[in-house]
């Protein structure tokens, strides 16, 4: 069988896909997929428009015969999350995503592959290129920048769109619509420090943390999966409090939307103590590796002798730094009343990481409940004022409120059960789509999210199922065959 994805079914979409991956996209860094996508409209002959913001818009005319159908807008993101494992030599700026068929899945070799939400981008495309698909009147919106902000959502402007529904194809389960999504919120937490020559009669360990699943930090928040920068802050504090360690560097995590899979840390131990410090952190190491056994079977903690550092974070910031950590709530908060299963409130503790003289801490909140979010803000923001620490939030975006009486989505559900015999289930999720925004925008636009089945978005084990690719692009077909009538 061959190994190149655009020779699976449907062509259309995965041709598509493979040139997105030979295209460097991750966030923050798109100019080279705008240009791609803007030049792909412009050679179709179809009116395009790259906004101030970077999101790009192509307009296609209804095909005959349904030029009163309500007009549609298909809503994908043009950028992707850069995580690889520690051992992939790989630059997101520059290389290619490197795609293997892997069975019923597609996925990357040690890189996250982009099909989120790089097979909705393929898809719009398709439905571009196509000349034989029945539609109304298409808009395509490529936003920008999703993955870390979604400011291309939020600087849309109003008046800009024509359209009066919305597909957003950036959901990641096969047989669900969603119609409701939670709103965010970012915290940055600093510590300044001043460095510290390190004490004679210390000797030098990097610590590691290595081996964690990760994942999307919303849809995955729920799964009890290790954190990175928990589990070293444990180690960190373990050691300091027996062995009187003290922390020359630490960076755990890379990214606010991606559970952290690794942190690295060069600590200083008292040479006295360094074999009472390994076997306590061998002993402490296996503890932990026991609690998450079952989710996290490749958890790695490693302590190996390094050169002794120059200098060491002073202890009194040090000391804060661990209690507050410690402290920090991580992971799902709250439950949801209202839907079985969904998680209302989480917090992702996503980055830790020093140099320059500060210590910055990063997290995303996450609720369906506006006060529930702000209230996890206070909770947080006033844990770190007391350790003495500066915190700021900012980049909030709304959540999106279930609509049940939907005209799209009674559409959907009508198709969905003629084409597949089962009536799709209706969900909301938490994680940020970009409809709780531009709902904000534009509020009369009536609003679904679907795609095919994604699993392990944001990390590197991210892979999509080939079969539930061609399901998807058969549900928007028909979909888009049988949208209501104006």
């Amino acid at each position: 069988m061959s190994n190149d994805i655009s020779d699976l079914q449907p062509r259309e979409v995965w041709k598509h896909f493979h040139s997105l991956t030979e295209i460097p996209r991750p966030s923050g860094h798109e100019e080279q997929i705008r240009e791609f996508i803007s030049g792909f409209g412009n050679k179709l002959g179809l009116e395009t428009i790259v906004d101030a913001v970077g999101n790009v818009i192509i307009r296609k005319p209804a095909t005959a015969g349904m030029e009163n159908r309500i007009g549609v807008i298909l809503q994908s993101h043009l950028d992707m999350v850069p995580q690889k494992n520690s051992d992939k030599l790989h630059d997101f700026e520059r290389d290619p995503i490197e795609t293997v068929i892997d069975g019923e899945w597609v996925r990357a070799v040690g890189t996250t592959l982009g099909a989120d939400n790089g097979i909705g981008v393929a898809a719009v495309m398709a439905v571009l290129e196509s000349r034989e698909l029945q539609h109304g009147p298409v808009e395509a919106l490529f936003t920008s920048n999703e993955e870390a902000g979604m400011t291309g959502a939020t600087g849309l402007k109003a008046g800009l769109l024509k359209g009066e529904i919305l597909l957003n194809l950036d959901s990641e389960d096969d047989g669900e619509l969603f119609i409701g999504c939670a709103g965010g919120i970012n915290g940055t937490i600093t510590f300044c420090y001043s460095g510290e020559p390190a004490p004679q009669g210390y000797k030098g360990f990097r610590i590691s943390v290595t081996g964690l699943k990760g994942g999307h930090s919303g849809v995955d928040i729920d799964l009890g999966r290790g954190n990175a920068n928990k589990i070293m802050n444990r180690l960190l504090y373990n050691g300091h409090l027996h062995d009187g360690l003290l922390l020359s560097s630490i960076e755990g995590g890379s990214l606010r939307n991606a559970i952290p899979r690794e942190s690295f840390a060069l600590v200083a131990i008292p040479a006295e103590k360094v074999e009472a410090f390994l076997e306590r952190l061998v002993k402490l190491a296996g503890i932990i590796k026991d609690e998450l056994s079952t989710v996290e079977p490749t958890l790695q903690i490693e302590a190996v002798p390094s050169e002794l550092p120059e200098s060491v974070i002073e202890e009194k910031v040090f000391i804060r730094l661990l209690k507050s950590i410690y402290a920090c709530p991580n992971g799902v908060m709250r439950m949801s009343n209202e839907m079985a299963g969904l998680v209302e409130t989480s917090n992702n503790l996503a980055i830790v990481k020093s140099g320059d003289g500060v210590i910055t801490v990063k997290c995303l909140l996450r609720s369906s409940v506006d006060s529930a979010r702000v209230d996890l803000e206070l909770m947080i923001g006033t844990l770190f004022d007391l350790a003495g620490a500066n915190s700021v939030f900012d980049g909030g975006y709304p959540g999106w409120k279930p609509n049940p009486d939907s005209a799209i989505l009674k559409c959907m559900q009508t198709v969905y059960e003629a084409k597949f015999g089962r009536i799709p289930e209706v969900m909301a999720i938490h994680a940020g789509l970009e409809c709780g925004i531009l709902g904000g925008t534009y509020p009369k636009l009536d609003m679904i999210s679907f795609g095919p089945t994604i699993r392990y978005p944001h990390s590197p084990d991210e892979k999509v199922n080939t079969a539930s690719v061609g399901r998807f692009w058969d549900f928007l077909v028909e979909t888009l065959r049988n949208v209501p009538v104006k």
